[in-house]
């Protein structure tokens, strides 16, 4: 893996329908999915701007796309707003991850305002030194045994196809979204242990390298929460959650939730928040 590297900054004027941030962190898109919610992130990112954007790995889905190709028009504008966010002054860094390992072969490339690499150093407003990781590093499970991992994909993919019908019929009868594999991870005590272990040794390992805090993904659980003196934020996921971790010109840190109520809101400043200090 390679060492952690820090990128340069350059202020990015937001457009007056636009929230501005320092820093925006986004992980697990899953793009090649059918579980992956683009449309929201496209709405999201209409919404958003930033100096600097992170991708914090699974953005694209290599594993299911090698199994089957699944590829629709709002996956391509997901990525052409990627790059029209460069092309227009911000700072792009993608992390990759275990999905889009097939991306590591090319770490270090540096296309414009846009580099790929395994992993990066984010030095906050506040002088904090962060390591920017997917995470799956520190997993157990896909570092040792593949193949449970892989047999853990092919479970989570059939657990979000029952998701969608659930929630179609949760939507006929007026109710709204309710995901059933975050009900999973905080009701079954293994997947709850699985999370607090996997949140300590990440923890755990920033702080043997030196770091203030962490940012990550993998297990699409967004978090805020300290461990020992070292910050822990994890963004979530644009699968189910569709989460991102924000922080603002203060240095303040926040995990901004987006769903269905708020495609329709004009002014992103209304998006609840959960904003943390770093």
């Amino acid at each position: 893996m390679n060492t952690a590297q820090t990128v340069a900054r350059f202020p990015i004027a937001p457009t007056p329908r636009q929230a501005r941030f320092r820093s925006l962190f986004l992980s697990d898109i899953h793009l090649g999915t059918k579980g992956c919610q683009a449309a929201r992130l496209l709405k999201f990112l209409e919404r958003h701007a930033c100096d600097e954007l992170f991708l914090v790995g699974d953005i694209i889905d290599g594993w299911r796309l090698k199994s089957q190709f699944y590829w629709p028009i709002e996956h391509t504008r997901v990525l052409k707003a990627f790059l029209a966010m460069a092309e227009r002054g911000t700072t792009v860094t993608y992390v990759t991850g275990n999905h889009d390992e097939f991306l590591r072969r090319y770490t270090d490339l540096t296309v414009g305002r846009l580099r790929l690499v395994d992993e990066a150093e984010h030095v906050t407003a506040q002088g904090k030194r962060l390591l920017v990781t997917h995470g799956d590093a520190y997993d157990v499970v896909t570092r040792y045994h593949r193949w449970l991992a892989f047999l853990g994909d092919v479970g989570y993919s059939a657990l979000l196809e029952l998701n969608r019908a659930f929630n179609w019929v949760r939507r006929r009868y007026g109710y709204g979204y309710f995901s059933l594999s975050a009900w999973a991870k905080h009701k079954v005590k293994q997947a709850v242990s699985y999370i607090g272990d996997y949140e300590s040794a990440v923890s755990w390992t920033c702080r043997q390298r030196g770091f203030d805090g962490v940012v990550c993904g993998h297990i699409h659980q967004a978090e805020i929460r300290d461990y020992d003196g070292i910050r822990y934020m994890n963004c979530g996921d644009w699968v189910e959650s569709c989460t991102a971790l924000a922080e603002d010109h203060a240095g303040n840190f926040e995990i901004i939730r987006w769903d269905d109520a708020l495609d329709a809101i004009a002014m992103p400043a209304e998006t609840p928040r959960h904003a943390v200090s770093a």
